[in-house]
């Protein structure tokens, strides 16, 4: 397998920007998906990987080596695409071998009678058989290989879309939103087998997407695309935790992220008529975005705060959600509109009622503070913050 490198990308379509100027590096064996709205360039990126279209400007390279001129045959990617384009007059057998049959076979080789007599060919029809038969056994297709695609499950296609990928061995693998044909039971599993798959063969996987949830239960790392640009590029987890955009914020993370407008007043910030603790830098008055994650807010009793989390919001209950493991409790919260949402455990929120006041608070350290333009504003870290009594006094 091998590396992959995108420098400096530059992709536009008449009077319209798809790409501007993507830099990415991609280690050799690791799983990094492209994630983000339709329209971001996501698919336009991975279509200049493979060579089906060429940048305006920057260059690709594969394993250290320059690749801009090579045509896609000569690239040593496999493309496995959205509508798993199988040739629905061959059997999965077929499908998978066809590849092979492309890259070994000559043209006197693949005559339907004649080749099969032709000098060698018996040879190479053996070997192509035994690499099916392999892949086939690896994916769970072996008992259909008499099967033409019209037979299959979504499930049973897109595996063998992966096969025929699969079967050439090459050097990086391109996926372009494979599972968003699926249902959501069927695309969970595959998710999994996906993942389990990456991490037998240790290949190199770039995988398109805009379901955050594929991004983030399968990937080393993550590229999150807006508007051609590549806003970060960090892991799961830290994408999650510590985002560098309030853009990226909302768009990872369900239910999404809680925003709250404030504005620096002193060693404070004011938001929604509370003072929340948060030592921000810039003149008073700067108007300012915070945003808390569902799941780190607690339920006090009205206008309680603990040293743990001093940053409360005080609204109504509006509405329960129950899903069982949790429940989804939404607030509503003067000067707020969207209001906001809280995941709680379903013991915890077993007592409240619809219009019943309600206080969220939550730790100042889980506070992601934006500025007007939602660039992150990073606050200074625990130990370097002023002590609560000395603060007081």
């Amino acid at each position: 397998m091998a590396s992959l490198g995108v420098s400096d990308i530059c992709k536009s379509f008449g009077t319209t920007t798809v790409l501007d100027h993507v830099h990415l590096d991609i280690r050799d064996g690791e799983f990094l998906s492209l994630v983000g709205p339709s329209g971001c360039g996501k698919t336009t990126l991975l279509r200049i990987i493979a060579g089906l279209d060429h940048a305006d400007s920057g260059s690709v390279s594969i394993a250290g080596a320059p690749v801009d001129q090579l045509p896609p045959k000569r690239r040593d990617v496999a493309m496995v695409f959205q509508s798993y384009a199988l040739y629905p007059y061959m059997t999965v057998g077929g499908n998978l071998s066809l590849p092979l049959v492309m890259r070994r076979l000559s043209r006197w080789q693949r005559m339907p009678l004649a080749g099969r007599f032709w000098p060698g060919s018996a040879r190479v029809r053996q070997a192509i058989t035994a690499a099916v038969a392999e892949v086939a056994s690896l994916l769970g297709l072996s008992g259909l290989l008499d099967r033409r695609p019209a037979q299959l499950s979504g499930g049973q296609r897109q595996r063998v879309a992966l096969g025929r990928a699969m079967v050439r061995q090459p050097q990086v693998f391109l996926m372009d939103e494979p599972l968003s044909n699926l249902d959501a039971k069927l695309r969970a599993a595959t998710r999994t087998e996906i993942a389990e798959l990456h991490r037998r063969l240790q290949a190199t996987f770039v995988y398109v997407t805009h379901d955050q949830v594929e991004a983030m239960t399968m990937s080393d790392r993550v590229a999150m695309m807006m508007d051609g640009r590549i806003l970060q590029l960090a892991t799961p987890q830290e994408i999650y935790d510590d985002p560098c955009e309030l853009r990226v914020a909302e768009f990872i993370g369900t239910p999404r992220i809680n925003t709250l407008g404030a504005t620096r007043s002193g060693d404070a910030l004011l938001v929604g008529g509370q003072r929340w603790p948060l030592a921000v830098p810039g003149d008073d008055g700067r108007q300012l975005t915070v945003a808390i994650r569902p799941e780190w807010w607690t339920i006090r009793d009205t206008g309680l705060a603990g040293d743990d989390a001093r940053c409360v919001a005080s609204g109504q209950v509006r509405h329960l959600e129950l899903l069982g493991s949790q429940t989804l409790v939404h607030v509503s919260v003067d000067g707020h509109p969207q209001g906001l949402v809280a995941t709680v455990e379903p013991e915890r929120a077993r007592g409240l009622r619809i219009g019943a006041a309600i206080a969220l608070a939550a730790p100042d350290r889980r506070v992601l503070v934006f500025d007007a333009a939602g660039v992150r504003v990073r606050l200074p870290a625990p130990s370097a913050r002023q002590p609560r009594a000395l603060a007081d006094g």
